[in-house]
């Protein structure tokens, strides 16, 4: 019995109710609709699931990759060497813990935390509304948009380690910074996190929601398949005027396109494959370097087939 057949014994022998499939496909899963076949695909919906699934796959020498909502990542086509745990879909409880207190699990989406925290009439997550992303995968990245980001209402965040040891991350421990935090370099999977906002009006939070979200629609190709913004923000000056002065908008690479409504971000044009995409960003930032002697970062996570083995 290989590893994956295992796998799903072992687990729904613990958590019947845990939605496993095999041989999934991630252009299912994430918002570029481009990926390869993953073995085993597992949405846990409880923190306990959760860490069994991943202490399963870790104590074989196994790294699962674990997913939020797909949002800001492009993985090789094929068959991948990994399983994946997505937290979106079922683990995503919500709740006021005290006065300008949100406690929010990981596979929330940031939309509907933003929604939920207009309705209780707090404001500061305004900003978030539009991001596609989990929380999870929001804080671990430090997701922000217009002026901004998550650094400035998360106040502690709850995780756990390969040996499924649960921590807790609070202040300058969570080492926050642009497109960073601790948990980019530590390893941890975020669980659930303390989220502290101000009092305000409901209307006007509500409004300038809407006035974000429009500012988005008019500007962001939110109709094709992406990933959202290609590059971070360089030291100085912004990656798409950058590639725009390169004359690289509406530059293509078999299905992939820089995008000609905003050039600060790669979309699929219908059939583009994970070489598609990862050519024409290598010679964007080619492009760009020669032109500017800015050395472009992607902002979208890469993922290779053969994963990461401990």
């Amino acid at each position: 019995m290989d590893i994956y057949n295992s796998a799903e014994n072992l687990l729904l022998k613990s958590f019947p109710k845990l939605r496993i499939l095999r041989n999934e496909s991630m252009k299912n899963h994430t918002s570029f609709k481009i990926g390869g076949v993953t073995p085993f695909f597992a949405v846990p919906a409880t923190s306990e699931e959760l860490i069994a699934v991943y202490r399963f796959f870790t104590s074989e020498g196994i790294v699962p990759l674990i997913v939020g909502n797909g949002t800001n990542l492009l993985i090789e086509d094929g068959e991948l060497g990994f399983p994946v745990i997505m937290t979106h879909g079922g683990f995503s409880e919500i709740r006021l813990s005290a006065e300008g207190i949100i406690e929010a699990e990981a596979g929330t989406t940031l939309a509907r935390l933003a929604v939920f925290a207009m309705n209780n009439g707090l404001c500061g997550l305004e900003f978030a509304h539009g991001i596609p992303g989990t929380l999870g995968g929001g804080v671990f990245m430090n997701a922000g948009a217009y002026g901004g980001e998550l650094k400035d209402v998360v106040k502690e965040v709850s995780s756990f380690d390969s040996q499924g040891e649960i921590s807790a991350f609070s202040g300058s421990e969570l080492e926050f910074s642009y497109r960073h935090s601790v948990f980019s370099e530590n390893g941890h999977i975020i669980l659930k996190c303390k989220i502290e906002l101000s009092r305000g009006n409901r209307d006007e939070i509500k409004s300038r929601m809407e006035e974000l979200s429009l500012k988005r629609r008019q500007s962001q190709p939110l109709d094709m398949p992406s990933a959202g913004s290609t590059f971070k923000r360089p030291k100085t000056g912004y990656a798409a005027a950058m590639i725009e002065e390169c004359g690289l908008k509406g530059f293509t690479v078999g299905g992939a396109q820089v995008s000609k409504k905003h050039a600060g971000f790669v979309v699929n044009c219908g059939n583009a494959t994970f070489e598609d995409v990862y050519s024409l960003m290598e010679q964007v930032k080619d492009r760009v370097y020669r032109k500017t002697g800015t050395a472009l970062e992607p902002e979208v996570r890469i993922i290779r087939r053969g994963g990461v083995n401990l």
